[in-house]
């Protein structure tokens, strides 16, 4: 059991470890060359898969389900202590293994994509953030954890679409997804005080002691974080303003990981989602209108990133509709599958028009149009109506703008210039 837990804290040790070492080269002004970095990012990731598949051998082995790492605390207040603890189990070890070589892979990729770049080293220790980030997230064994996980992974995102910063669409983009993170992350940080308030715990077992009327307030406040992560309807027009960041970054985040974040959370929550009818059900339909929206904004994507962005859209919300039915084996092993292949497709877009070619000419010049079928059922004026809808998204991002990131983004700026007031004058 003590070597089950030695392979469990260092999934997450290794990572984090690799990011103190570059983080402290960045900050002694040296920046090692492109080959140490690529040579450590292997090794680390290497080292991190041959643990998660050890572990998982031992705990076969052993007959051992659970495996938790027990490390203190990080603070105690009176009767409130936030409790670092990890945990592997049939949920998050799938997790733990497909986030270890997934990031592994798209670094190997990076080496060669962004060779030269002059972001080449900045890229790879927000990745080595990233993959900390994520890999406390799927071993975290109580929802203060996952909250670190969860910050984490929404900084790395947010600094990555703005990763060429020299232009300003990237740095607007980002300012977008950070605002809408900010916005439902609100449902999480709600929820876990609430729980707390309830059962004077914050671990994944406390959920059990959750009542129904409360189940139902709290699987809406950890739905609404969820959708920020995952860009559900109507928070959905992020994702493609993503698509601003480097190729291997849009991959590992928005094909494979990061947007897979708030399944896990639905997944982790799914004693709530048993007690509340009411909860559920509203997961089902949000993850229904975000598949419809995707199938539709998707066919009217006018460049390859774009599309694949939506076709995520409707496999993420298809996973939630999943998870409100409670087929929770069905939708971890939909979200493994959807990201391995969402990943390939990513690193492949910039050749997929060379590929086109070559798969057009070897069908003889004679591959069928897409979606043929849905031009037969409907009348050709309710296909222009749709074709406009999808154009504008569903009008989706207006709406946000206007009632959500505006106002945040107004407020935000406010207490800048309100603060930096004060800094200019500090006897006013």
């Amino acid at each position: 059991m003590t070597l089950l837990i030695a392979l469990l804290c260092g999934i997450v040790a290794v990572p984090g470890v690799s990011f103190l070492l570059l983080g402290l080269a960045w900050l002694l002004g040296w920046e090692p060359p492109e080959k140490t970095v690529t040579r450590l990012t292997a090794l680390c990731y290497g080292i991190v898969t041959t643990l998660a598949l050890a572990l998982a051998l031992g705990m076969a082995v052993t007959g051992q389900h659970r495996v938790v790492a027990e490390l203190g605390s990080w603070f105690v207040v009176h009767d409130y202590r936030f409790p670092l603890r990890l945990l592997a189990d049939s949920v998050s070890l799938p997790f733990q293994l497909l986030g270890a070589i997934l990031v592994g892979v798209v670094g190997r990729f990076s080496g060669s994509y962004i060779h030269r770049d002059p972001g080449f080293f900045r890229f790879f220790l927000l990745l080595h953030l990233f993959g900390f980030g994520i890999l406390l997230l799927f071993s975290a064994a109580t929802f203060d954890v996952v909250i670190g996980g969860w910050e984490l992974v929404g900084l790395t995102s947010v600094m990555l679409i703005a990763f060429f910063q020299h232009r300003d669409e990237p740095v607007k983009n980002a300012l977008r997804a950070f605002a809408t993170y900010r916005t439902c992350d609100i449902g999480l940080l709600v929820g876990v005080v609430l729980l707390h308030g309830q059962t004077g715990s914050a671990g994944f077992e406390a959920l059990s002691q959750v009542h129904a009327g409360e189940a139902t307030l709290l699987g809406l406040l950890f739905l609404m974080a969820a959708m920020g992560k995952g860009a559900q309807v109507p928070f959905s027009g992020w994702l493609p303003r993503a698509m601003e960041g480097p190729t291997p970054s849009t991959a590992i985040f928005y094909g494979a990981l990061s947007v897979h974040a708030g399944a896990y959370l639905l997944l982790r929550a799914q004693p709530l989602l048993q007690e509340s009818r009411v909860a559920a059900g509203i997961v089902v339909a949000v993850g229904l209108a975000t598949a419809l929206h995707g199938t539709l904004a998707g066919r009217a994507a006018a460049d390859t990133k774009t599309g694949l962005a939506h076709a995520s859209l409707t496999q993420l919300g298809l996973v939630f509709a999943e998870l409100g039915m409670g087929w929770t084996t069905l939708a971890l092993w939909h979200i493994v599958g959807h990201a391995a292949v969402r990943t390939l497709e990513f690193l492949r877009a910039p050749s997929m028009l060379h590929d086109y070619h070559h798969v057009h000419a070897a069908a003889g010049g004679t591959l069928s149009k897409s979606g043929e079928h849905y031009e037969k059922l409907l009348p050709e004026s309710v296909r222009h109506w749709f074709y406009r809808l999808a154009l504008d998204r569903g009008h989706l991002d207006t709406i946000v703008e206007r009632f959500l990131i505006g106002p945040v983004l107004r407020l935000a700026t406010g207490l800048q210039r309100s603060g930096g007031k004060k800094t200019e004058n500090p006897h006013e």
